[in-house]
């Protein structure tokens, strides 16, 4: 699974790598090192604005992770769908309508996973915590599903409190440097098929799920890191650092 990673750069930066169009400047989230379930995060989606006649726009929106159903009775459960597996996401209840609808991208510096470890002073096993990114230093864009929630207490549909945007990770078999931490690893998506994964006209499953393949060996590196990331209320990019 994927239950923390990093997203430092801005909202200007994404804007111009993801061609985005449409980005609300009162919905600029401050650079975070270590993202958790439930924080906001940056998604870039494709949707159709009533302003503007539904025209489909690229948008650069904050969305909250932890994907809740459209028609679920309350958002409590969006903190247990951080992530939906690749394999079985196109027929899942919670995601299938978001798999044909509502894809996204997630842009993020890199990951982070826990590789069990004998502590050699105590002999007790503890968990090490190792940040996985991509070798170059480029965005990861993982692949997501995001959805709208109407929150029945407000009558308003006008009201912004009226709807909730929540966000979920594909994800799908590790393979190369988080292969040997975890099993589980956020899919990522490549520039030349941004396009067709966001066109929310596009929606043929099939189709969709051939753009879906492990990422190739070599494009990921991972390094120890200090355990102070295992703490959601440390924040800061020292928490890339490399472990002493």
């Amino acid at each position: 699974m994927c239950g923390r990673y990093a997203s430092s750069r801005s909202p200007q930066d994404l804007t111009g790598l993801f061609k985005v169009t449409d980005w609300r400047p009162d919905e600029t989230l401050a650079p975070s090192w270590n993202i958790a379930p439930t924080d906001e995060v940056y998604a870039v989606l494709e949707h159709a604005s009533h302003e503007d006649g539904g025209e489909v726009r690229r948008q650069l929106r904050a969305l909250r992770w932890g994907l809740v159903p459209s028609w679920a009775k309350d958002p409590k459960a969006g903190a247990r769908m951080i992530n939906a597996r690749v394999e079985t996401v196109h027929e899942k209840p919670a995601y299938r309508r978001a798999f044909a609808k509502r894809r996204c991208l997630l842009p993020a510096d890199g990951f982070y996973e826990w590789d069990p470890v004998k502590d050699e002073a105590t002999g007790k096993i503890r968990k090490q915590p190792y940040f996985i990114h991509p070798a170059g230093g480029q965005v990861m864009a993982m692949a997501g599903l995001y959805e709208y929630w109407r929150n029945p207490d407000v009558k308003n549909d006008d009201d912004p409190d009226a709807w909730l945007g929540t966000c979920t990770i594909i994800t799908t078999e590790a393979t190369d440097a988080a292969g040997r931490i975890h099993p589980r690893m956020p899919l990522t998506l490549t520039p030349e098929h941004y396009d067709t994964w966001l066109d929310p006209h596009h929606t043929d499953t099939h189709g969709l799920r051939a753009l879906l393949t492990q990422p190739a060996d070599g494009q990921l590196t991972a390094r120890p890191v200090s355990t102070a990331v295992n703490n959601v209320r440390n924040n800061g990019p020292h928490l890339l650092d490399p472990a002493t």
